[in-house]
């Protein structure tokens, strides 16, 4: 098979798909890779390491959708790199379709084979290709809220560990899962007062026992959140349905009632966000203010810190990527139950329920298409 590695195109995205040592594992199981020139430089890694594991460079993207029977890529394909795919021809990235209506039309429309990352589930119900990319920004988004917790960049002026003689910032994370857990271990480590808000009492346990006194576990009702979301200095969101659209747990009437000043960071914001006022920002552009609240909705967290980033998303990736490339799409989601979790789109059909819901559109079991 045929595998294309194209550049990152996505606004301040700095990872890419494969690592030089991705590389080098696929052209031992007798594969060919495209990897289009200085689409690992972002990530630290040269064309010449790319080549040197047996990658043949490609200049222009282009040519490594034309020719690749498999694209490997990071992020959901821009409007450009939809046009290009064709019909049967596999893409294998992080795609989030169920607030992106016109990604999923254009991806009905392709014909390709579309497998998303995020919602390939093993039956625990964990999700390991998202789970590297949800440590990753879940520890940046403590870090992040430290800093925009700062006066200069719009904050209230709260320190996360205070000092002797004043209170910590008070940091509330909503939900308890991947991204939440890490938020909570950063935030607790530079000295907060941490609250983590979770529907699943077993999970808050699991906290509890791990953590002890060190953080507060509360149950996420209404009326909790309220309360500790107007004493937050900051709030995390990080709250995940598997592929489908984010329910609101903080809505734009509670803004008004928070702190002036306090910094909310919505890392669910590429499935819909949690926060009703949250929309997907840029690196370029990250925050912004409602009711004096600020604001940061960076839809790719994880692209500032791409060679961290790349390494832990392709070390969960490699394994499936070889299969699919090994057996084939449909031998590989035959033989593994979790993987065919990640067909999304296939033949211009939804066959992912909840993204089908989340547009009202058709679904049409995968089974059918097989």
């Amino acid at each position: 098979m045929i595998i294309g590695v194209p550049r990152e195109i996505k606004n301040n995205e700095f990872r890419v798909g494969m690592t030089p040592g991705g590389v080098r594992e696929f052209v031992a199981h007798g594969h060919s890779v495209l990897v289009e020139k200085a689409a690992g430089e972002g990530s630290s890694f040269t064309d010449d390491e790319y080549k040197a594991a047996g990658a043949e460079l490609v200049d222009v993207a282009d040519e490594v959708f034309a020719r690749a029977d498999m694209i490997v890529k990071v992020k959901e394909p821009q409007a450009v790199e939809i046009e290009r795919l064709r019909p049967g021809q596999i893409l294998y990235t992080y795609l989030h379709l169920a607030p992106d209506l016109a990604q999923t039309q254009g991806l009905i429309k392709s014909g390709a084979v579309c497998i998303a990352y995020e919602t390939v589930e093993l039956p625990n119900r964990s999700l390991p290709l998202l789970a590297p990319m949800s440590e990753v920004a879940g520890r940046m988004a403590a870090q992040v809220g430290a800093a925009y917790l700062q006066k200069p960049f719009g904050g209230r002026g709260v320190l996360m560990g205070g000092v002797p003689g004043t209170y910590p910032a008070k940091v509330v994370v909503l939900g308890g899962g991947v991204v939440g857990t890490n938020a909570a271990y950063v935030a607790m480590g530079m000295g907060a007062d941490v609250t983590i808000m979770d529907v699943n009492l077993d999970r808050l346990r699991y906290l509890d026992e791990i953590w002890g006194n060190r953080i507060r576990t509360v149950f996420s009702s209404k009326h909790n959140i309220e309360e500790a979301v107007y004493a937050a200095d900051l709030v995390i969101g990080a709250v995940l349905l598997p592929g489908a659209k984010t329910p609101y747990l903080v809505t734009k009437d509670m803004l008004p009632k928070m702190k002036r000043g306090s910094v909310v960071v919505d890392v669910s914001v590429d499935q819909g966000g949690c926060i009703e006022t949250t929309h997907p920002t840029t690196h370029a552009d990250p925050t912004y203010f409602v009711d004096g609240v600020l604001h940061y909705g960076v839809a790719n967290m994880p692209g500032a810190v791409p060679n961290t980033s790349t390494l832990a998303l392709t070390n969960a990736t490699l394994r499936y990527g070889l299969a699919i490339a090994d057996k084939g799409w449909k031998q590989a989601v035959i033989d593994d139950a979790a993987l065919a979790q990640g067909v999304n789109v296939l033949d211009g059909k939804i066959t992912y329920k909840p993204v089908a819901d989340a547009h009202g559109m058709n679904y049409t079991p995968l089974d059918r298409l097989m």
